[in-house]
């Protein structure tokens, strides 16, 4: 039962970021902004999804969990939710799933990224192996650890420091 409580919590809490991406997505293209990697968008959504969808599969097939350091994950999960909402509230309108730059923005320096250059990729890392991690889902935890990871380092984050760098004015 947990675990069904706690995949649902985690589905909606997704719903409702979407919801506020697209509110944040539509207010950027008002203000003139420019979407890089929009050609890689296609590959966290259906990582996302099938990571819940493995979670849910390789939890239900082995049983309820046995795994006595469950508190110790739960906390850490309990952490990374608080990064990830730190970095979310920290780039306020700027905050989106998409990448997303408003011609004349200034780079946030402020919240978690004042010490972070990611913060939000961090606690999505953390999230995606504590959350099957917490369920006994070994299997999902490392493939998708591993599969995040490469998205990450090798196309989302490079398309991102490059549309920041393409943004960047002459001047700075």
């Amino acid at each position: 039962m947990i675990a069904v409580t706690l995949l649902f919590a985690l589905i909606v809490q997704r719903l409702l970021e979407l919801r506020t991406a697209k509110r944040n997505e539509a207010w950027a293209r008002e203000q003139g902004a420019i979407e890089y990697g929009a050609n890689h968008y296609w590959m966290f959504v259906t990582l996302h999804t099938a990571w819940f969808c493995s979670i849910a599969t390789e939890h239900f097939m082995r049983g309820q969990p046995v795994w006595h350091l469950w508190p110790l994950a739960l906390g850490l999960l309990f952490g990374t939710q608080v990064l990830r909402y730190w970095s979310i509230v920290s780039l306020g309108r700027y905050w989106n799933t998409k990448i997303l730059v408003v011609p004349g923005a200034k780079l946030v320096t402020s919240g978690p990224y004042r010490w972070l250059k990611h913060p939000n990729y961090v606690a999505v890392v953390l999230e995606i192996a504590l959350v099957p991690a917490l369920l006994e889902a070994w299997y999902t935890a490392a493939i998708f650890t591993v599969l995040n990871a490469v998205i990450l380092l090798t196309v989302r984050i490079p398309d991102e420091e490059q549309a920041l760098e393409n943004q960047k004015s002459p001047l700075e």
